[in-house]
């Protein structure tokens, strides 16, 4: 069950927003795609992220997929434990495997709540 404290982007990252900052990460039907995970790469803190637009990549056997930012804004912290641990991805997609932080100054209006967003996925097959 996705936790609906959350938005949810059809590229599948989802954010949760408190007091102006975005914890984003990837969701499960996400990593459920990807399967064996290999490598991420994700921003540092201080740079810039921007609404639509790719802020990291993530390797699997399969493919390299971009990463897009759910939020504009400046990172203001990054789980540097995560691509040392690209199994949290499948055990705790929405908590512990959090990706990056971000001072929020836009967000984009795109982001759909967790029902659309299962629904979308759903459909996506």
């Amino acid at each position: 069950m996705r936790p609906n404290d959350r938005k949810y982007l059809k590229s599948h990252e989802w954010c949760k927003i408190e007091n102006g900052i975005a914890t984003i990460g990837i969701t499960d039907h996400a990593v459920s795609h990807l399967s064996d995970l290999v490598f991420l790469d994700l921003p540092n803190k201080g740079q810039g992220v921007t609404v639509g637009e790719s802020f990291g990549e993530i390797e699997s056997v399969k493919a390299v997929s971009s990463l897009y930012a759910p939020v504009t804004g400046e990172v203001v912290d990054v789980n540097k434990a995560l691509p040392d641990n690209l199994e949290w991805l499948g055990q705790d997609p929405f908590e512990k495997a959090w990706m990056i932080k971000v001072k929020v100054t836009a967000q984009s209006p795109d982001l759909v709540d967790g029902k659309t967003y299962d629904a979308h996925c759903q459909a996506e097959g």
